[in-house]
């Protein structure tokens, strides 16, 4: 009897403490999977969802410190439905005389930025079109503010192409202006198709009349034919861009938070996840399994995700320069937003590779962990411990991917 005593007491000085269990399972994991069969403990689990959590929050500090979004003027707030607000609305325009101003529903740019219209100006009988946006911004078009104008036409109506076109920049009154003569771009453009232009402001294209690049308070467009025609043109997707900020220096705490809160539901839904599919297959293969010692075993399992945060925390530090989310990026057309993806990733290239081959081997590493750790709680042989975990491994990444976590 005292023999057996001793025994048990020597086990239990060999167990691996609860604490110290998420570091051992990276060497020793079939000890740790004994261990817990035999004292499963939650906050075993708990500790490695704390440290996922940390490690996550740093990888995507990281990257988003890199990240720099394209500011528009005027400002876009999808949830509000607030999208390129001058071309949304007639009452932003003046114009001369002639000309007439619509809303066009069913021609417009299709790009969450653009909104579902475009705006509408047409005349009958006429050589040139004036039209004006007034109240404005004020905007600061400084260099280190908005730096460039970009705007979408569309020549419907004559059959050729002004021969001179121009823009207009006022601060304040009409007597004070920056000219831009627009003719070569627009004798360059297409007609009946959608033209994409982008000005750079405050350079020397510029002819400045009293005007102040700190101050531009309204915008105009004149487009001159040589005789008189039935003139119709939409005008789609106006802003002020080219200022690209940092957004998680504006609000650390929040995108911490949010960052954080995403890490939790990452790991509960991974442990979830793999421990419910687990725990299926093994008791339809004829294993005996209960579940604390499984979702604790599950829990250490993802310390491997730990791992992989910290690795990818790393190359994005090495690999990744300065990421611009532009504005066609952010909202654009499908040809705008494909064009953006492709410059991104290209920037991104490098730590995207590397990323790919960590993701695999960290799968592979958990699918292993697990597979050993279905055997010590079960019992059941190595194929069916292994079924169940791939599947188990491959549907949690997939959900994950489908989730966007």
């Amino acid at each position: 009897m005292e023999n057996e005593q001793a025994t048990v007491s020597a086990e239990e000085v060999k167990r691996t403490p609860f604490y110290l269990q998420f570091i051992k399972v990276l060497y020793s994991p079939y000890k740790v999977f004994r261990d817990v069969a035999e004292e499963p403990r939650y906050i075993a689990a708990i500790i490695v969802l704390v440290l996922f959590v940390v490690s996550s929050t740093l990888f995507g500090y990281i990257v988003l410190s890199k990240s720099y979004v394209e500011e528009t003027f005027p400002k876009v707030d999808i949830l509000a439905g607030q999208f390129d607000a001058w071309t949304e609305n007639t009452t932003y325009w003046s114009s001369s005389p002639n000309v007439n101003i619509s809303l066009d529903y069913s021609d417009h740019v299709n790009g969450s930025y653009y909104g579902d219209r475009s705006i509408k100006f047409y005349a009958n009988s006429s050589q040139s079109i004036f039209v004006k946006l007034s109240d404005v911004g004020p905007v600061n078009c400084s260099k280190h503010a908005f730096n460039s104008l970009s705007f979408k036409i569309k020549f419907v109506n004559p059959t050729t192409l002004p021969t001179s076109a121009s823009i207009y920049l006022y601060s304040g009154d009409a007597s004070k202006y920056l000219y831009y003569n627009l003719t070569e771009k627009i004798l360059n453009s297409g007609m009946g198709l959608w033209n994409n232009y982008t000005i750079p402001l405050s350079d020397s294209l510029w002819e400045n009349h009293g005007g102040d690049w700190n101050t531009i308070t309204g915008l105009a467009f004149a487009f001159n034919w040589p005789e008189k025609v039935d003139i119709k043109v939409l005008v789609d997707g106006i802003y002020f861009r080219g200022f690209f900020e940092n957004r998680i220096g504006k609000d650390l705490t929040g995108y911490i938070s949010i960052i954080s809160i995403l890490g939790i539901f990452q790991f509960l839904i991974q442990l979830f996840v793999i421990a419910g599919i687990v725990f299926i297959f093994l008791n339809a293969f004829g294993g005996k399994i209960y579940w604390k010692p499984l979702a604790v075993c599950v829990g250490l399992i993802l310390i491997t995700f730990f791992v992989q945060n910290i690795i990818n925390s790393v190359l994005a530090t090495q690999t990744l320069d300065k990421l611009y989310y532009s504005l066609e990026y952010l909202g654009g057309s499908v040809s705008e937003k494909a064009a953006a993806t492709a410059e991104l990733n290209e920037k991104a290239r490098l730590f995207s590779i590397i990323a790919n081959y960590v993701q695999i081997i960290i799968l592979a590493w958990a699918t292993l962990l697990c597979t050993m750790a279905n055997r010590v709680l079960t019992g059941l042989s190595w194929t069916k411990s292994a079924v169940a975990s791939v599947i188990a491994l491959l549907v949690a990444y997939m959900i994950r991917l489908f989730i966007g976590l």
